[in-house]
């Protein structure tokens, strides 16, 4: 045997050694766990390390021909399938190079995050694990990008908060926000010890707080329906509360400014409106996945003659509907495998609900689908896929249905 196969022989022998084993399977979900932790803040470089060791890891285990990644689900194979399309879109891509930057930046990438998680934190420890790791990093992101913006900063109290962020934009952030706080109300009312109850609430309040001074219809609208949903499951008392609240925000003179003016909102139709002027043009397979040829690469001009003088949009940076997004880029072939993994999405969540084994998997369960319908509904008004951090959340409601969908098998089996 050469030296260079001797050696290599030698390395997989040693991963077979148990211990060896258990401290490399243990390592994978640390990783991902400070990769989800970092996800709303600006650290690249640690979210990139954190990531792609664990992929490393993962794939020397693999080869070591240990079986510990199953692809085999319901969500799996709807998100491949959409890879798949994405993938073939790079053939007839008006932009080859951003198509295939970001088929492996923003897709790729999120899918096996999502294979990752669903395989390293598939037992109800690990998934309070995985929730409870991200309530905690946006409170603490809530917190420390609230004191850096009203008090180091100096912008009063009604400039919108967040106006000035790069990982996640303003109207973003609601997708990040919103979820930590269904989450962090599950785990409230599953808590009984009071000074943990207490540091949920004071979790709570932070990102609250920080979700209602941005300022965002699209987010306030969102954050309502699913508060109000989760409240009514959880404790139906509570919901005039939580409306008195927001109608107390809502009577805030800056606050009033703000919701009433329809300005951003029209903008936003008349983007669409050029949005399906393009869709028209290429109905079956899209520009290419690439984020950026909707800007960069239609001919823009051609397209604005088309639509009469009272929808002109003032500036076209990006589609604003995350259905019209991936339409645009991939077709209404795109758009129905995206709507697939949406159906197996609530094909799973009946299952969750319906047949749950216990409490934990249902109230859990149902915390999920309120999350994802809020997603839903500031993707109607946002393209939450054109940002790491708002993308990443996708996948992780996603991998959390999964997740508790597998549990629930595992028990009921």
């Amino acid at each position: 045997m050469s030296k260079p196969l001797e050696n290599r022989a030698k390395f997989f022998s040693l991963i077979t050694d148990r211990k060896l084993y258990d401290c490399l399977n243990q390592t994978v979900p640390i990783l991902l766990g400070i990769f989800i932790f970092m996800n709303p803040f600006p650290a690249t470089t640690i979210k990139e390390i954190s990531f792609y060791s664990s992929v490393l890891i993962v794939l020397v285990l693999l080869v070591s021909k240990k079986n510990i990644l199953s692809v085999k689900t319901p969500m799996g194979f709807s998100l491949i399938i959409f890879a798949l399309w994405s993938f073939l879109s790079i053939f007839w891509a008006l932009n080859v190079e951003n198509t295939i930057h970001d088929f492996r930046a923003h897709l790729l990438k999120h899918i096996v995050l999502f294979f990752l998680l669903i395989n390293f934190f598939n037992s109800r420890k690990r998934f309070y694990i995985l929730v409870s790791i991200f309530m905690i990093s946006v409170t603490l992101f809530s917190l420390t990008a609230m004191v850096n913006f009203y008090v180091i900063q100096g912008n009063p109290i009604t400039k919108r908060f967040g106006i000035t962020f790069t990982e996640v934009p303003i109207n973003f952030i609601g997708s990040i926000t919103i979820t930590a706080m269904i989450i962090g109300l599950n785990i409230l009312y599953q808590e009984h010890n009071k000074f943990r109850r207490m540091l949920f609430v004071a979790c709570l309040i932070t990102i609250f707080t920080a979700t209602i001074l941005t300022q965002s219809r699209g987010t306030l609208i969102a954050m309502i329906i699913a508060i109000a949903c989760e409240l009514f499951i959880k404790n139906k008392k509570i919901i005039l509360v939580f409306f008195l609240i927001i109608v107390g925000f809502l009577m805030i003179n800056f606050f009033q400014q703000r919701l009433l003016s329809f300005k951003s909102l029209t903008e936003r139709i008349r983007i669409n409106y050029l949005t399906f002027e393009v869709i028209k043009d290429y109905p079956v397979t899209g520009i290419g996945f690439g984020m950026q040829t909707f800007v960069q690469n239609i001919k823009q001009k051609d397209y604005l003659n088309r639509i009469p003088k009272k929808y002109l949009p003032v500036n076209v940076r990006s589609t604003h509907n995350i259905f019209l997004s991936i339409a645009v880029r991939l077709g209404i072939v795109g758009l129905l495998l995206f709507l697939n993994i949406l159906f197996v999405f609530g094909k799973l969540s009946c299952h969750v609900v319906i047949q749950a084994k216990d409490d934990f998997i249902k109230n859990w369960g149902y915390a999920t689908i309120n999350i994802f319908v809020a997603y839903l509904i500031i993707g109607i008004l946002e393209p939450l896929f054109l940002f790491h951090a708002s993308a990443i959340v996708f996948y992780l409601i996603i991998s959390m249905i999964t997740i508790l969908w597998q549990i629930n098998e595992q028990e009921i089996t």
